[in-house]
């Protein structure tokens, strides 16, 4: 069983759990980014906190305009189910469900996962979230890459990323970031649909700003390191293209 990972942040000193988190992308209706973001940075972050998850972070995709992706933590499964039933079935979301949406297309593309080790979770300690209505003074970048795993290779790529890729992207001009694996337990909450038979690998990057992580790319791919890896497959775990995302923080977001 995997140890209670949690670490403090926030003004209220709240335990940000971390054993399981979703990674959350909503394709949104054209133009209504920024409309969805003021409901949420406003009205859904204290409010899911306070019925015992983590909301870790919020953010504009650089490259989708309409897309919003966000992340949250739970101490575990059973008590995700507690804490998703709390908020869904409370006043805070039966007041401000229907704005939400009313912005949203597709809600359904959300991976369940967990950190890839023990202590791997996000480093968040000592984090205060800006107050609704603060300027958003970060120019941080984040990307998340998703690596599809053919099943039967699934749990060996932890040990060939750290061996193999993390070398070649911190060579590039990569922090270490944070690595998340598929949470294969079933979906507690089936109210809310997740990406549940499949295997992946994520890592989640911070860069200081899009300069950097634009400098990072371009040594990255023409690292030789990367081209072979790229080329067969990722030492061979690989059962899909690899995804990667370059995300932008909202105001209120913890991750920044």
């Amino acid at each position: 069983m995997t140890a209670d990972i949690q670490v403090r942040s926030g003004r209220t000193g709240t335990p940000t759990h971390q054993n399981v988190v979703e990674l959350r992308r909503y394709l949104l209706h054209p133009g209504q980014r920024e409309d969805l973001i003021a409901i949420f940075d406003r009205h859904l972050v204290e409010s899911q906190e306070a019925c015992g998850m983590a909301v870790l972070g919020q953010f504009r995709d650089l490259d989708r305009p309409d897309d919003f992706v966000w992340l949250r933590g739970f101490a575990g499964m059973e008590s995700r189910r507690a804490a998703l039933t709390a908020f869904y079935g409370g006043p805070v979301w039966a007041e401000h469900r229907n704005a939400a949406n009313a912005t949203m297309n597709r809600f359904d593309d959300v991976l369940l996962l967990r950190p890839a080790a023990d202590g791997a979770a996000f480093a968040l300690d000592g984090r205060e979230r800006s107050a609704w209505g603060a300027p958003d003074k970060t120019a941080a970048v984040f990307t998340v890459s998703v690596f599809p795993l053919a099943p039967h290779r699934a749990d060996a790529f932890p040990a060939y990323f750290a061996s193999t890729l993390l070398p070649v992207l911190m060579d590039a001009g990569a922090a270490e970031g944070t690595c998340l694996v598929t949470e294969e337990s079933e979906n507690t909450f089936p109210r809310l649909p997740v990406r549940g038979k499949e295997r992946v690998f994520v890592w989640i990057a911070r860069f200081e700003d899009e300069a950097a992580q634009r400098a990072f790319s371009a040594h990255l791919h023409a690292s030789r390191g990367w081209q072979e890896a790229m080329a067969d497959g990722f030492g061979g775990h690989a059962n899909a293209p690899l995804t990667i995302s370059r995300l932008s923080p909202t105001g209120r977001s913890l991750l920044r």
